[in-house]
This record gives C-alpha cells, sequence and structure tokens, in this order.
C-alpha cells in the first residue's frame, strides 16, 4: 500500500506546482505590496543627484563592459557609491546606503566636476543647461531608464586596459599554473581552493573580468572591432529567469520580434536554440529581482533601472518591473518588453546610448506603439558596425495602385524577391516596408511559392495584365481578388506556355519588363533581348539583338553584358534599372543628358546604395502576413 500512497502524493504535488506555475505566469500581480524599501530612491537632493552621475558616467566614463560579471561575491551593500566621491563633495558626507526622501540638514555644495557633470547631463537630455538640479533635471533623471551607463570607457583605453590585464593575467599564470588559458571553463570555487586565501577576492575579480574580454577578444576577431564576427546568433531565454509578468510562449514570442526587428537592417541571423550546450549560445536573457542571475550589478527595486546588459554578452531584464505586450491594454501602465528587448539587444550588438528623441538607444524609457521600429539613427549606427545587407533577387517590378490618401495620384510600390522571400519597397520613404520580408506564398495566392524569373506590368489602353512568369510558364494575376487567375475573364486558362502567350517567345527567360514608351514587352536570355509587341502581338522585326547593342554601356566594360538577374521600368524614378548580382545600373533618361547615347546603362551601383536594408531574417522568424 506504501508505493500507490507515495504515487498518489507525487502526483497531487506535481498537479500542485503545474497549477501554480500557471498561476505565476498568468498573474497580473495586483496582490502584491510594494514595500518602500524596495523602492528606488527619487533624486530629490544634490548627493543622490551625485549618486546618479557617478552611476552612469557623467562624471567619469565607466569601464562597464569591463566590470565584473559572474564568481564575484556579494557585497554586503545593495548600492555602492564610487569609492572617492567623498573628495568631491565639499561638505557633508554621502550615506548611499541609507538615502532619505529628505534631507535631514545642509545639502552638501557641489565641486566643480560634478557642476560639469550635470550641464553635460542637461544638454545632453536638451534641458536648459543652468548647472542646476531643477526640476526639469530631477524629472529626467528619475525617468525609468537602462541600468547600462550613459559614458563608457572609450577604445582607447580599453586597449590600455587589456594590456595591463594581460600583464597581470601572465604574474598569475607563473605563480599559480592552474590559471591558463582553459580558466573560462573552471569554476571560480576550483580556484580558490588552490589559491592563497589573501589573494582569493583579487583572483575573483581578476578572473572575472578576463573570462568577459577573453570571450569579447574572441568574438572581436572579425571585420571590426565590438562586432560579432558571424553572421547567425544563438540566444536563449534562460530557464531559471523567466518573468512574472508573462506567459513564457509570449515571452520569447516577444524577444524573437526584438531580434529580428535588428535581422532586419543588418546581415545578421538570430536563432533561438533551445538545445545546444550553454556554452555554445551567444545572448543568453534572463529575467530577475535585485540581485539576479549570478550578477554583481543589482537591481534597484522598483525604481528607475528596466534592464542592462554587456557588448557580446548577456542581457538581464528587471522583473520588479511590470513588462506587457507591446499590444496590450496595460501598455500605458506598464513597460513594453518589445522595447526593452530591442534597446538592450542593441547595446549587446555594440551600441551605445543616443540622446536622439526617435532612437530606440535612448536611454530613458518612452512607450512605444506595437508598430515600434527603429530610427533612421539606429539604423546607421548599427551599420556602421557589421554593414549592410546585400544578395541577389529573381525579379524586381513596381506595383501601381492609386493612392488613397492623396484622390487623384499613384503610389509606386516596389517588390523585391528572393527565392520564396518578398519584400516590398516604400519608395517615398526610401526603405523597406515594416516588417518585411515575408513568404511569398502568404502575399500572393496562387502563383509559384518560390524563385519567380519575372513579372511584367502591362499597361497599355484597356490592358491592365499583371503577368508572372517561371520555367516555360507564366500566371495572369486578379488583382481586384488578389490571386492568380485560374481562367480568366476571356476564358484563358492559367498557367500558360510562354510560347502560347507570346508566339516565338519559347521559356525559360532570364528576365523581362513592358516599355511603356514602345509598347513592347522585353524578353532578356543569356547575352540577348527581344522585343515583343503587344499591339501586333508579334516579336519586332530585328530581333533578337544583343542586349549590349540596344542599351550600350555609358562607360566602356560597365556593363552586365548577360543572364541579368531583373529588369523593371520604375514608376518613382520614370527610368529603367538593370540588376545583376549586388549591382544595379540604371538607364540614362533621355532627357538627362544629350551626350548620353540612347538607353546607356550608366556606372553601376551596389543594390543596397540605390535601396536601403534589404534584408534576409532567419526562417524561424518569418511570419506568415497578408500584404
Amino acid at each position: 500500500m506504501a508505493a500507490p500512497r507515495t504515487f498518489l502524493i507525487i502526483l497531487v504535488t506535481e498537479l500542485t506546482l503545474i497549477s501554480s506555475e500557471r498561476l505565476f505566469h498568468t498573474r497580473d500581480r495586483s496582490d502584491i505590496q510594494t514595500r518602500l524599501r524596495d523602492k528606488a530612491e527619487s533624486i530629490l537632493t544634490r548627493e543622490y543627484a551625485q549618486n546618479y552621475l557617478w552611476k552612469y558616467g557623467w562624471i567619469e566614463p565607466v569601464r562597464w563592459d569591463s566590470l565584473p560579471f559572474r564568481g564575484v561575491p556579494a557585497t554586503s551593500e545593495e548600492n555602492v557609491a564610487p569609492s572617492d566621491i567623498s573628495t568631491l563633495l565639499s561638505e557633508g558626507q554621502s550615506s548611499p546606503s541609507a538615502q532619505p526622501e529628505t534631507p535631514q540638514g545642509p545639502e552638501p555644495t557641489l565641486n566643480p566636476r560634478f557642476i560639469g557633470a550635470l550641464k553635460r547631463f542637461q544638454e545632453a537630455k536638451g534641458l536648459r543647461v543652468t548647472g542646476e538640479l531643477d526640476d526639469a533635471t530631477r524629472e529626467a533623471m528619475n525617468a525609468p531608464r537602462c541600468g547600462v551607463p550613459d559614458r563608457k570607457v572609450t577604445e582607447v583605453e580599453k586597449l590600455d586596459s587589456v594590456k595591463r590585464l594581460n600583464h597581470d593575467m601572465s604574474k598569475d599564470e607563473a605563480e599559480y599554473p592552474h590559471l591558463s588559458t582553459t580558466a573560462s571553463t573552471i569554476s571560480t570555487n576550483q580556484l580558490k581552493i588552490q589559491a592563497p586565501p589573501q589573494e582569493e577576492n583579487n583572483l575573483d575579480l581578476r578572473l572575472s573580468q578576463h573570462v568577459r574580454k577573453k570571450r569579447s577578444h574572441l568574438l572581436k576577431a572579425g571585420k571590426k572591432k565590438g562586432a560579432f564576427s558571424k553572421p547567425t546568433i544563438k540566444w536563449r531565454l534562460l530557464g531559471e529567469g523567466y518573468s512574472m509578468w508573462l506567459a513564457i510562449d509570449d515571452q520569447r514570442s516577444i524577444l524573437m520580434r526584438a531580434f529580428r526587428i535588428w535581422s532586419e537592417v543588418v546581415p545578421l541571423n538570430f536563432e533561438e536554440d533551445l538545445t545546444s550546450p550553454a556554452h555554445i549560445i551567444d545572448i543568453k536573457l534572463g529575467f530577475g529581482t535585485r540581485r539576479h542571475l549570478g550578477c554583481s550589478q543589482l537591481f534597484d527595486g522598483m525604481g528607475r533601472e528596466f534592464a542592462h546588459a554587456w557588448q557580446l554578452g548577456d542581457i538581464h531584464f528587471n522583473d520588479d518591473k511590470h513588462f506587457v505586450h507591446p499590444n496590450s491594454e496595460d501598455s500605458k501602465e506598464g513597460i513594453s518588453l518589445l522595447k526593452v528587448a530591442v534597446h538592450e539587444i542593441g547595446h549587446v550588438l555594440g551600441l551605445s546610448h543616443m540622446n536622439e528623441v526617435m532612437s530606440v538607444m535612448q536611454p530613458s524609457y518612452i512607450p512605444a506603439n506595437s508598430k515600434m521600429e527603429l530610427d533612421m539613427a539606429d539604423r546607421r549606427a548599427i551599420q556602421k558596425i557589421y554593414g549592410r545587407c546585400s544578395g541577389r533577387f529573381n525579379a524586381v517590378f513596381d506595383w501601381v495602385r492609386k493612392d488613397e490618401v492623396v484622390p487623384g495620384s499613384w503610389v509606386f510600390h516596389t517588390y523585391f524577391f528572393r527565392k520564396g522571400w518578398y519584400w516590398m519597397y516604400e519608395n517615398r520613404s526610401n526603405r523597406t516596408r515594416y516588417r518585411d520580408p515575408r513568404k511569398l506564398a502568404s502575399g500572393w495566392n496562387g502563383i509559384p511559392s518560390s524563385n519567380i524569373d519575372a513579372i511584367v506590368h502591362i499597361w497599355a489602353g484597356e490592358k491592365d495584365l499583371t503577368l508572372f512568369f517561371k520555367g516555360t510558364q507564366y500566371w495572369r494575376y486578379d488583382n481586384e481578388n488578389d490571386r492568380a487567375y485560374k481562367q480568366d475573364p476571356e476564358g484563358i486558362t492559367y498557367p500558360r506556355l510562354i510560347s502560347e502567350g507570346f508566339p516565338g517567345i519559347t521559356g525559360p527567360i532570364d528576365t523581362a519588363f513592358y516599355d511603356r514608351r514602345d509598347k513592347n514587352v522585353y524578353f532578356f536570355r543569356g547575352r540577348n533581348v527581344t522585343a515583343f509587341s503587344v499591339a501586333s502581338q508579334k516579336i519586332v522585326p530585328g530581333y533578337p539583338k544583343a542586349i549590349t547593342d540596344l542599351f550600350p554601356p555609358y562607360i566602356p566594360g560597365d556593363h552586365p553584358l548577360s543572364d541579368l538577374d531583373a529588369v523593371y521600368f520604375s514608376f518613382a524614378h520614370q527610368t529603367i534599372f538593370f540588376i545583376k548580382d549586388t549591382y544595379v545600373w540604371r538607364m540614362a533618361r533621355s532627357k538627362e543628358n544629350p551626350d548620353v547615347p540612347h538607353n546607356a546603362l550608366l556606372p553601376r551601383l551596389p543594390v543596397n546604395e540605390q535601396w536601403l536594408d534589404i534584408c534576409d531574417v532567419h526562417p524561424s522568424m518569418l511570419t506568415v502576413q497578408r500584404r
């Protein structure tokens, strides 16, 4: 009987735990009463302002990426002020471990060094530069913010530190042979056993710094300093670090979306990895409160800091903050996990804070709507580190529609197809649409799901035909009902052989486009181009011709020659573009320069200079979206 009773007890216990876990991850935490001691102090006095300016680097840049991280003994004081702060006060004493809400005596007089820091802070925040702790400055200091310092040590200063560290580590290795290049795989406790007691604390600190710097050094071996040196970055939400505010699946989904936002503007893929050993994971994320996840940097309770992160390292979220889904009804009350995650990922990728209102990298939290995206300043800053995206396309074309905002006008969005993905390019704002690329099959019903050879929009008189070509066949698209015709109004069934609809043209083709100037469709294959008259439904006499004869180079030798990826007439630019590999040639307009030969192709440009931020994302991040 003992065994069944034991089994029953275990079963009831497991069910209770499961039920408790569900409750834990779905409750709104309204039952939690915040205690005064768990709140970070408001910046009300000069003393507190001085602590703020120290912590976030306004007095002196902080060596943030070199700070100890793991294996560092916990300190008895949870908010440690700089050791030399007393030397910078003209009167009074700093006592950060016991901060009253209101001053209990005369405030300390600010040293000129603090006044200078306060002025720098005010200028960066767009405040009136007074050097006084006025109400506007207090409000800025009390705003929820990222825990990463605003001013960090420069790369030159870091290099000096690395040299000193290497010298120190060489002495350590001579004194303690066990401190070898495999030190990062040895636990701190093991080292303590072998190290002399009087060296224990210093060894903890130096080893922690060394492990962080060593990992950073290995990753910095790539094309640029401070950048991940590989195209695919693995990330994981730690099992021991789930948030109490959101369901686990919601947390992972929001983090995936945050990583995707960055992958849409730089040539990096972010892959969630739930199975590889921990040391394989590049970015580990977790939620915690106060002293958390083995990190020596404390969160400040229900106060200012919502998260912190290290370059090429980990991200920690302060779970004392009320994190919400960006689409949540509580988004005005809580903190958007999406916006915070995007900000902290920026730090991991190598960005510092930027004091620009629209930048996601500004240190203070400003509520974001559900369509939060990167500002142009964020895009250009991250591309200075990782470069711009580039790649080949199967087909490019302009989709023409009437503007719903401005009656009587037209909108020309450019679509780029690559394998099974597509991007819509907003020519007016010179950027891709929010949350592109998308699956071809989810946006275009009834056409092949990948590797389209060409799209031709015939717009002549009463004819308005959108045709998709692949292999030896083509499809006609019903724009009104957003699907490919199986049978069009004329009774023609699709897909149809190219040779049936365009006598004399046999597939497959490289690409094709419709020229509104002469109302011909131009089919490209190899080195040749063939003009097909829409009016006569015949090949124009004298064709096929060599591409270089019909579209000569403006500069001899600067020409795609053959095997083109795409050619299309741009309504936005009122000219024709030729695309091959990662380059584009624009055809000179007739009125542009009388000295340029007719139909001449101007010097080539990289595609990513003509059209910005057309980036791949990891397949796991593709979502089914409608056009």
